[in-house]
C-alpha cells in the first residue's frame, strides 16, 4: 500500500481544488497510491479531503484517514463523513498541545511515500513539514509551484 499525506496553509484558496483533484488522480494512477492521510485544521485540509472523497467514485480502492494530533480520549472526534477512519500517532501522548499538530504531521510524513502540498509562505509550519518530507526522500508535489 502506498501512502500520500497532505500539508498546506489553512487559508489556502478554494481555487486550489481543481489542482488538488488532478494531483490526487495522478497519484492514484501514476504512483499507485491507495491510502491518503489528511488533517482537519484549515481550508487546504478540507479541500484535500473533498478531492479524495470525489476520486473514490472512480477509484473505490482508495482510503482516506483523518490524522488526529490530540488523543481521542482527550479531544473526542467522530470520524467525518467520507473518511475510512482516524489515526492517532504513537508516542505523542506527552507532547505539549502547542506542539501536537507539528508532531502529528511529522509522523504522517514518516508513514508516507508522497506528499501533496500547498506551500507559499516561507516561514510556516507547512514549509517545515514539506522540507522534512524532502529530507526523508518523500516525493513532494507543491501545488503552489514555489520551492
Amino acid at each position: 500500500m502506498k501512502t500520500c499525506f497532505f500539508i498546506g496553509h489553512r487559508d489556502a484558496p478554494d481555487s486550489v481544488a481543481t489542482a488538488l483533484a488532478a494531483a490526487v488522480e495522478h497519484h492514484i494512477v501514476e504512483y499507485g497510491v491507495t491510502e491518503f492521510i489528511v488533517g482537519h485544521y484549515g481550508n487546504f485540509d478540507r479541500l484535500a479531503a473533498a478531492a479524495v472523497i470525489a476520486a473514490r467514485a472512480f477509484y473505490p480502492q482508495i482510503t482516506l484517514t483523518l490524522l488526529l494530533p490530540y488523543h481521542p480520549a482527550v479531544r473526542p472526534i467522530e470520524t467525518p463523513h467520507g473518511f475510512d477512519g482516524t489515526c492517532y500517532p504513537t508516542n505523542i501522548e506527552n507532547v505539549p498541545p502547542r506542539f501536537a499538530i507539528p508532531r502529528a504531521n511529522r509522523y504522517a510524513v514518516e508513514q508516507a511515500e508522497y506528499l501533496i502540498a500547498y506551500v507559499i509562505n516561507a516561514p510556516s509550519n507547512a514549509r517545515k513539514v514539506m522540507n522534512y518530507a524532502k529530507k526523508r526522500g518523500v516525493t513532494v508535489e507543491n501545488l503552489a509551484c514555489v520551492d
